[in-house]
C-alpha cells in the first residue's frame, strides 16, 4: 500500500472512529427495585375476647394455688396449639412476706432460628388481694384487664402468626409474679410504682437475670399491660420514651395511621415500675403499652376499677382489643 493510501485509510479509520465514538450510548433503564408488599392479618378481638374470658374462668391466677397451675398448662396448651416452640421457666421467688411463690415465666418462640426478633411480652398472674377495693380487701381479683387482657392479645397474634408467618423472629414471653407488691393504698400505693420497688414483677427480674433462651437478643420489645378496658387510652410511658424513644413514637404513629388515635394518645405521662423496665435493663429496648387516665394521674392513672373486684370481665372492650391487637400486629409484619 502507498503512503497516500495507508493516510487516506488513516483518516477513514479515524472518521469511524469519531463517528462512533459521537454516538451516544443507549441509556439504560433503571431496573426496578423489588418492593416487599406486606399483608398484616386481621386481629380478631372476638378470639382475644374469648382468651380473656378463659383465663378469668379459672379463677384468680395467684402463685400457690390450683388457678394458676391450670392456667399455666391452658397457655402452654394455647401456644403449642399455635405452632410455637414453648418452655417454661420455674422458679421459687421471694415475696414481700418473705414468703416463697411457685412461679412460672411461659416462653414461646416463633421462626426461632431468625436473627433478627422482636419481644411480645405481659404478666399472667393476678394480685392477690383487692387493697384499693373497700370489699373483701383480702381476697384476690379477677383480673381480667390487669393481667389476662395482656394475654389474650397476645394468644390472638400467636394464633394468627401461626396461620401466617412473618418471617421474622417473634418471641412471647408471660411473665409470673408481676403483681405481687405489698399492699398499698391510695396515692401511696401509686409512689411505690414510681419509686421502682423490687416488689414487683418478680417473674421479669428473674428472666432478666436468668434469660430464656441464653444470651437472648432482640432488636425490641413490646409489653402489654392493662389493654383490654373501655374507653382506655394508652400514653408514652417515661421509661419506654428513655430506653426506646425511637420505636416507642413509629408503635404510636401505627396506631394513628390505623386509626386508633383516641387510643395511641401522643402525649407523655411519668415513669413507672412494670415489666419493661427489667427488660431494658437487660439489653432489649422494650415499651409499655398501658392504661393512663390523666384525669386521674394524682391517684394513680390505671382506672378506677385497678386492683379491685371490678376488674372483671364487665370492663373489658372489644374495641380497645382491636386498636391495641391490630396496632402491635401490624409492627410485628411490618418488621419495624
Amino acid at each position: 500500500m502507498s503512503g497516500k493510501n495507508v493516510v487516506f485509510a488513516l483518516l477513514a479509520v479515524g472518521l469511524m472512529v469519531a463517528c462512533i465514538s459521537e454516538n451516544p450510548k443507549k441509556e439504560r433503564k433503571p431496573v426496578a427495585k423489588a418492593v416487599r408488599t406486606v399483608t398484616t392479618p386481621q386481629f380478631s378481638s372476638d378470639s382475644a375476647y374469648q382468651y380473656i374470658q378463659d383465663q378469668v374462668g379459672f379463677g384468680p391466677r395467684v402463685p400457690n394455688r390450683p388457678p394458676h397451675d391450670s392456667c399455666a398448662k391452658y397457655l402452654q396448651d394455647k401456644l403449642k396449639e399455635f405452632g410455637w416452640q414453648v418452655q417454661v421457666q420455674k422458679a421459687k421467688l421471694t415475696a414481700f412476706h418473705g414468703g416463697k411463690l411457685r412461679s412460672q415465666n411461659i416462653i414461646a418462640q416463633f421462626n426461632p432460628d431468625s436473627s433478627r426478633r422482636i419481644l411480645l411480652c405481659a404478666h399472667w398472674d393476678t394480685r392477690p388481694f383487692a387493697d384499693r377495693d373497700s370489699v373483701r380487701q383480702n381476697d384476690p381479683i379477677d383480673g381480667a384487664n390487669d393481667g389476662a387482657s395482656g394475654v389474650g392479645v397476645l394468644l390472638e397474634i400467636a394464633r394468627q402468626i401461626g396461620l401466617k408467618n412473618p418471617e421474622t423472629g417473634v418471641d412471647i414471653i408471660f411473665f409470673d409474679s408481676e403483681d405481687y407488691g405489698r399492699p398499698q393504698v391510695g396515692a401511696e400505693m401509686y409512689q411505690q410504682f414510681s419509686q421502682g420497688t423490687s416488689d414487683w414483677c418478680l417473674g421479669s427480674q428473674y428472666w432478666a437475670k436468668n434469660k430464656v433462651p441464653a444470651n437472648y437478643r432482640a432488636k425490641n420489645g413490646i409489653l402489654l399491660d392493662m389493654v383490654g378496658a373501655k374507653g382506655a387510652t394508652f400514653l408514652k410511658e417515661g421509661i419506654s420514651r428513655r430506653y426506646a424513644k425511637s420505636f416507642l413514637n413509629k408503635v404510636w404513629d401505627i396506631g394513628a395511621e390505623l386509626g386508633y388515635g383516641q387510643y395511641f394518645v401522643k402525649r407523655m405521662f411519668g415513669e413507672i415500675t412494670d415489666d419493661h423496665v427489667f427488660v431494658n435493663q437487660a439489653g432489649i429496648p422494650c415499651i409499655d403499652i398501658i392504661q393512663w387516665d390523666e384525669k386521674r394521674s394524682q391517684i394513680g392513672g390505671f382506672g378506677k376499677f385497678h386492683h379491685t373486684h371490678k376488674d372483671n370481665m364487665d370492663i373489658i372492650d372489644k374495641a380497645t382489643l382491636k386498636a391495641v391487637g391490630q396496632t402491635v400486629i401490624t409492627v410485628v409484619y411490618r418488621r419495624i
